[in-house]
Formats: C-alpha cells, structure tokens, sequence
C-alpha cells in the first residue's frame, strides 16, 4: 500500500512539470497567435479605414462631378434656349430685312416710275414751249401780215377818194344824183347780206368796201347812163373799173388772210388752252411728286429705324455669340479638367482594387484568421461592389461627358453657322446702308430744291417774331419793374424825407429847449447837431465818475429829453448818443485806467448808467461811445486847446 503511494506520487511528481511545460508552450503559442491576430486586425482595420476615406473621397469627387455634370447639362440647356432665341431673333432681323429689301424695290419702282414720269412731262413741256414758240412766231407774222393788209386798205382808202374826187369832177353833180342814189340802194340792199355773213374784225375794212362798191356800182351806172354823153371818157372809166376790180379782189384776199388769222388764233388759243393743261397736269405730277417724296422720306425713316433695330440686334447677336464662345470655353475647360478627375478616380479606384486583391490573397494565406475576417472581407466585398457601382456610375457620367461634348461640338457648329449668318446680314445691311444713302442723297437733293428756302424763310420769321415777342415781353416786364421800384424809392425817400424832418424838428426843439436852460452856462455849448460838455463839469480830473454838477446837468437834459420824447412818434427810431473825448495828456501814477481811450469810455458809460438807472431813460434810446484823444477839436498843443479836446458830447440822432 505504501509502494503504491510512493509509486503514483513518483509518477505525479514526474508528470507534473511536463503539462506545466505544455501549457506554457501552448500560452505562448496563443499569445503569439493572439499578437499576430492582433497585429493584422490592425493593418486590415487601417487598410479598410484608409479604404473607406478613399472612398468617402471618392463619392465626394463623383458627386462633385455630377454636380459639375448637373451644371453643365444646365448651362447647355440654357445654351440651347439662348440659341433658339437667337436664331428666332436673327429670322425675325432676316424678316425684317427681307421686308426692308421688299419696300427698297418698291421704292425704287416708284422713283423710276417718277423719273420717267419727270423725263416724259419735261418732254412735253420742251415740246409745249417749242408750239408756244412757234404760235408766237406765227402770231407775229399774222399781225404783221394784218397791220400790211391796214396799210393797203388805207391806200386804196385814198386812191378811192381820189377816184371819187376826179369822177366827181367829170360828170354832172345834177344829173348823176338820182342815177347815184337808186344805185346806191340797190347796192346796199346787195351788201347788207352779205355783211351779215362777213366776219368781227374785218367789219370795218367790209364797210369800207361796201362804200367802195356802192361808189363804184354808182359810177358804172352813171357811167352807162352817161355813156353815150361821155364816149370821150370811156378809156378811164374801164381804167378805173379795172382798178376797182383789182381793190376788191385785195379786198377779198384781205378778208380771207383775216379769216385765217382768225383761225390762226383760234388755234393758237387752242394749243395755249393745251399747254395750260400740260401745265396743270405737271403741277399736278409736281404734286404727286412731293407726295412720293414725302411717303418715300417716311420710308426711309422706317428703314433706317429698321436699320438701327438690326443694327442693335446684330450687335446683340454679337454680343450673345461672345458670351457663346466664353461659355463654351469655359465648358470646354470644365469637360477636360473633368475628364483629368475622371482619369484620376480610375486610377484611385483601380489601386484600391488592387489593394482589396492583396488583402484577399493575404486572408487566403492566413485560414485561420478566415472566420474572424469574414465580416471585414464581407464589408470588402461590399465596398467593393459600391466600387463597382462607382465605377459604372464613372462610366455614366463619362459617357455624359462625351454627350456633352457633342453636344458642344454641335453648338460650336451651330455658333459657328451663327457667325456666317451675322456675316452675311452685316454684308446684307452695308449694303442696305449704301442703297438708303443713296436714296436719302437723292430725296434731301429734292428737298433742298424744293424746301429749303420756304422753310428757312417761316423759321427765319418765327424766329424774329418770337425775339422780338420776347423782347417785347422783356422790355415790358423791365419798364414795369423800373415803375415799381421807382415808385418804391419815391416812397422810401418820401417816408425817410418825412422822417427827417420830423426828426430834425424834434432835434431842433431839443436843442432849442437845452439852449433856453444850460445856453449861457459856462462848460456847455451847442455845436450843430450836438450839445457839448466840458469833462471839468462833469467830472473831477482822471475820473470817470460824475460829480454832483454833473449829475445836475445830465439831469437836466434828461429832463428836457423825457419832454421831446414823449411828443415824438414810434416809428421813429431815435437816440441820444453819448461820445467821450480826452487829450492827449497822459495819465498819472497808478491810474485806474489804462489810458485815455478807456477813460473816455467810462466816463460816456457813466453818464449813460446815470440816465438809465437815475433818471429813467430807456436803455435801447442810449449809445456809449470812447474815441480817447483821436479826434480833437483843436489840434494845438496848448492848455485852452487840451480843455477844448476834453469833452462829452450828446447827440440826438436815428438808430
């Protein structure tokens, strides 16, 4: 029993330190395992965190890039739009331009239309005053012709009267004065019809033929009656037949050339009655003219306003495709710092992939850290596919950058498509530009041939007529302004005139009445306008205060004042003034004033102090005046002429 004690405690003992030894070994295999668990949960949590900040930083620049993306799609929308409202602008300029084109031509079809209207009506009237021309020459020959036809008729007038005188003389008054007379009714019972059919203006030369034929017809028949008494005389008669016969025939030829003259002037009155209507009718065109001119003034005025609008718009369109080309720099710049970012992320996300991969391969190595790792590689896996998702998010937004690209390329065309335009409509309104100015040269040279003057003549006389209007009105205006002040200033002087003299009046009666009491007082006279004290009167020697005289004296005149002032008007303003005057001697010792010029000073505020507190003067009625030895009365430097300058005058005079 023992040996088996022995034996198991043997066997106790020598088994003991061997599991001490193996549980150590195991601690410390543990501990080592622990510590390296440790230490990789570490780096792993180190490599995950810095794998979650680079993908926290990651989504933050994806985001960035798709906010920059959002703007992007926003700027080209507006881009877009502002394109579209460009483009709507420039059809509505190109309509407007078109229109502008359209009323050019129509405005050029009417001035030819005009022109050749001016060219056709100045035609007719070189070809009107060539007729008139004409007329004239012929109505000139006419009357030539006429006044011809007068001088023959007034010669065959005389060579009828001769005639008639010789027949008379031949034949027999007795006898061929019954032969005569029944021929000569015959005869004019012949004629009257045919001068009813004989025209106006040869009524007279008719007449006178008419007698000539009578005479003649009397003659033949005297002559037939007497012919067998007067076979002598049968040679002359048929002479004088023959005559006769010639003068009627140059009558007849006379009355025809009248007749034609008539006809003549007829038509020329005709063709005058013509050009007049020629005449009226260019007045008219003349007319029509200035109203085409006018409407063609209005015209143009719309088409240079017209031409201004376009010209603000192609500026606007300028200004809008500038603003074009700086946003679609500026995009340009923003998709390639873009695509840099882009290029970047891809380049971060493919390093924390191969990260992830070397972790994975150092979790492989390690199976025994696989159950206590499979939560971080989980999350791994997790971060992973949000990588994944990131990185197909990436591609997204990369092939909404290409999008943008395009659709940049594609405003860049269309900008550029926008410039040719602007191109074409600064050609199209240069040449618009030139074309109005070739108009407007052509209408201001009508107007300045048919306005000018008029209209510098009516505003010339407006112009005169509103100056002299004006100075009319301004020569009125400054003679009752001239009435009124002098009227105001006769006033014043009137009101001041009266015033003085009441003034004075009142002055005088003071004076008067302070002559009567102090007049013969030695010390005290009157010198003008003012009652002059001696100082030895009113003041001991260096002293500004009154002595018992004094105060006698003062009260006298205020006494005397009292009684003017109460008869004197308000609206006078009155005052006595009180002026102290020393010599020139200076003071003594220790004097109480610094020099004469105070001492003047205080003996005046003296006596005005007197006045008021003593004798009941209103202050506002007192004025204290010190002018020291500066103004003498005598200047002699003797004792009479010192106690001359030594004074206190009193002055009843206006505020």
């Amino acid at each position: 029993m023992a040996l088996s004690r022995r034996t198991g405690q043997r066997f106790q003992a020598s088994i003991w330190p061997g599991f001490v030894d193996a549980m150590t070994g195991l601690l410390l295999v543990l501990m080592f395992l622990l510590t390296i668990f440790m230490v990789v949960q570490f780096v792993l949590r180190e490599t995950i965190s810095g794998q979650e900040s680079q993908l926290d930083e990651l989504a933050a620049e994806v985001g960035a890039l798709a906010d920059a993306l959002g703007l992007e799609e926003r700027a080209n929308s507006q881009l877009q739009a502002r394109l579209g409202a460009l483009s709507a602008t420039l059809g509505t300029t190109q309509g407007a331009l078109e229109t502008a084109e359209a009323d050019l031509a129509a405005a050029r079809g009417e001035i030819s239309d005009f022109e050749a209207q001016v060219a056709q009506l100045l035609l007719q009237q070189q070809d009107a005053n060539a007729t008139i021309r004409d007329l004239t020459a012929e109505r000139a020959a006419l009357q030539a012709a006429q006044s011809d036809l007068e001088g023959e008729r007034d010669a065959l007038s005389q060579a009828l009267a001769a005639s008639r005188d010789e027949i008379d003389a031949q034949t027999e008054a007795a006898r061929l004065a019954a032969a005569k007379r029944e021929a000569l009714e015959a005869l004019v019972a012949d004629l009257e019809g045919q001068a009813s059919e004989a025209s106006a203006a040869a009524s007279q030369l008719e007449a006178e033929l008419t007698d000539a034929e009578a005479a003649r017809l009397a003659e033949a028949a005297a002559a037939e009656a007497l012919r067998n008494r007067l076979k002598t005389a049968d040679a002359e008669l048929t002479a004088m037949t023959l005559a006769l016969e010639e003068q009627r025939q140059a009558a007849e030829d006379t009355l025809t050339l009248l007749a034609a003259a008539e006809t003549a002037k007829e038509q020329l009155d005709a063709q005058l009655a013509d050009v007049l209507d020629a005449l009226d009718v260019a007045k008219v065109a003349n007319a029509d003219r200035d109203a085409l001119a006018e409407r063609l003034t209005r015209v143009l005025a719309q088409l240079e306003t017209a031409q201004i609008n376009a010209d603000s718009q192609v500026a606007a369109l300028q200004a809008e495709l500038e603003q074009l080309r700086e946003s679609r720099d500026a995009a340009t710049s923003e998709l390639e710092n873009t695509a840099t970012e882009q290029a970047e992320t891809e380049q971060r996300l493919l390093e924390a992939l191969s990260q992830l991969e070397q972790a994975n391969a150092a979790a492989a190595d390690r199976e025994v850290l696989q159950q206590r790792l499979l939560a971080a590689l989980t999350e791994g896996e997790e971060r992973a596919a949000e990588t994944a998702d990131l990185a197909s998010l990436a591609e997204q937004r990369a092939a909404l950058l290409a999008q943008a690209r395009e659709s940049l390329s594609t405003e860049q065309a269309v900008s550029e498509e926008a410039q040719r335009q602007t191109a074409l409509l600064n050609q199209q309104v240069a040449a618009l530009r030139e074309q109005l100015g070739g108009l407007q040269a052509l209408l201001d040279d009508y107007k300045a041939r048919d306005a000018a003057q008029s209209v510098q003549m009516q505003n010339l006389g407006q112009d005169l007529n509103a100056a002299l209007a004006r100075a009319a009105a301004e020569e009125r205006r400054r003679r009752l302004l001239e009435e009124s002040e002098r009227k105001r200033l006769e006033a014043e002087a009137e009101q001041l005139s009266s015033k003085a003299q009441d003034l004075e009046q009142y002055r005088s009666e003071f004076f008067g009445r302070l002559r009567d009491v102090l007049g013969n007082q030695e010390g005290v006279r009157i010198e003008g306008d003012r009652f002059v004290f001696a100082s030895e009167v009113l003041f001991a020697p260096g002293s500004a205060d009154l002595s018992p005289v004094g105060r006698a004296e003062i009260g006298k005149v205020a006494g005397i004042l009292q009684a003017v002032a109460a008869a004197i008007p308000p609206e006078i303003n009155w005052i006595i003034r009180v002026d102290g005057h020393t010599d020139d001697t200076p003071l003594g010792i220790h004097p109480k004033f610094a020099d004469n010029w105070e001492l003047s000073q205080g003996r005046a505020l003296s006596v005005v102090r007197y006045m008021v507190q003593a004798l009941g003067i209103p202050p506002e009625r007192l004025s204290a005046n010190g002018f020291g030895e500066y103004q003498p009365v005598n200047p002699a430097q003797t004792a009479a002429a010192r106690a001359q300058n030594r004074r206190i005058e009193l002055k009843f005079t206006e505020r």
